[in-house]
């Protein structure tokens, strides 16, 4: 088996882009996605200035769209690109997702330096992102290929369904409303801080500390969207206003709250925070509250439920468990949190582009 892999990693290597151009790598694109279906609201994708979707009586159509640039959001030297086109994907669904709504259709638009275009960067880029999208029977309808100086740029375009005046927005809670998180926090944000300390990710490795290391690291390179979760709240219409976790939880309740008009407390004892993040910062002298609060890209989905709804919550969705962390108050009570008799005001400490 071992033998295998590393023939199909040799014979990938070899397959560069070196002589062809960007047409020829458009129309492979569009063969391997055609092979995988089409939807019954896509009229014309790949091939064609544009692409042409029919609309669906009593849906709405959800649109979201995410730059990833180079030596900003990711660097090339810490991640692969498969992984790359994962996560180029994975952060756009998480906006679907964030919606209520299902994902349905892709657009992706590529730029990247002569060096990168002639390697077999791209190729495996949309391996990690067409298994992503045939996951979720997302079809990838077009995007755009191009030439950059130095930095690899990546735009990425999510549409998703919903029903018709029913998506899930950020402005809909009230107070009263319980605070509810898929998953657990901070396992991105310590694998960005273990990345940033010079950890690399690497297939397999028998050191059980190594081991931890490299799932933390994935979690961060890797993240899997809540699309499971997403739909069955949109659906259901269980939750008054959702956002997904990719500033961290601080600021993304933050943003929640501001829609709404809203205060919050939130209980630091009931936060998720992932078990291996508790257990390796005790190693690595992190404090796993401040990374679940802050840290970002954990790309969970944060929500509100009216308390005649949470039961009818399931308890878990795909495998991914729900935790209440805290309930809305009025506007003029702030944001907070407690730990027992202490309350504190929770501030927006999470990721900003531009400070």
């Amino acid at each position: 088996m071992k033998d295998e892999e590393a023939a199909r990693h040799s014979a990938r290597a070899a397959s560069t882009n070196s002589g062809r151009s960007e047409f020829e790598f458009i129309a492979e694109i569009r063969r391997r996605v055609s092979m995988s279906g089409s939807s019954s609201s896509l009229v014309t994708g790949i091939g064609d200035d544009a692409a042409v979707l029919r609309q669906t009586t009593g849906r709405d159509t959800v649109v979201s769209t995410d730059l990833l640039i180079e030596g900003i959001d990711f660097q090339q030297q810490s991640t692969e690109p498969v992984l790359l086109g994962h996560k180029a994907l994975a952060v756009s669904l998480s906006d679907i997702a964030a919606m209520g709504a299902r994902p349905r259709w892709s657009l992706i638009s590529l730029g990247v330096p002569e060096d990168i275009w002639e390697s077999s960067f791209c190729d495996e880029f949309y391996d990690g992102l067409i298994k992503l999208a045939d996951a979720y029977d997302i079809k990838l309808i077009g995007g755009d290929i191009s030439r950059t100086p130095q930095q690899i740029v990546i735009d990425s375009i999510a549409m998703g369904e919903c029903a018709t005046g029913k998506p899930v927005l950020r402005s809909g809670a009230k107070p009263g409303d319980r605070i509810f998180v898929t998953g657990s926090l901070g396992g991105a944000a310590a694998g960005l801080r273990l990345i940033e300390r010079g950890a690399r990710f690497k297939k397999a490795e028998n050191d059980e500390d190594s081991n931890l290391v490299q799932e933390l690291v994935l979690r961060h390179l890797k993240p899997e969207p809540r699309v499971g979760w997403g739909v069955v709240i949109g659906e259901e219409q269980l939750a008054s206003a959702m956002i997904d976790i990719s500033d961290g939880l601080s600021s993304d309740l933050h943003h929640l709250c501001e829609e709404s008009h809203v205060g919050a407390i939130v209980r630091s004892g009931d936060i998720p925070v992932d078990e291996r993040v508790v257990e390796i910062c005790g190693r690595r002298r992190l404090d796993p509250l401040m990374l679940a609060l802050h840290g970002g890209e954990d790309f969970e989905l944060l929500f509100a439920v009216p308390p005649d709804k949470v039961a009818q919550l399931p308890h878990k969705v795909d495998g991914v468990q729900l935790t209440e962390i805290g309930e809305l108050r009025a506007a003029n009570e702030a944001i907070r949190i407690s730990e027992g008799s202490r309350v504190w005001d929770l501030q927006p400490e999470g990721w900003k582009h531009f400070e």
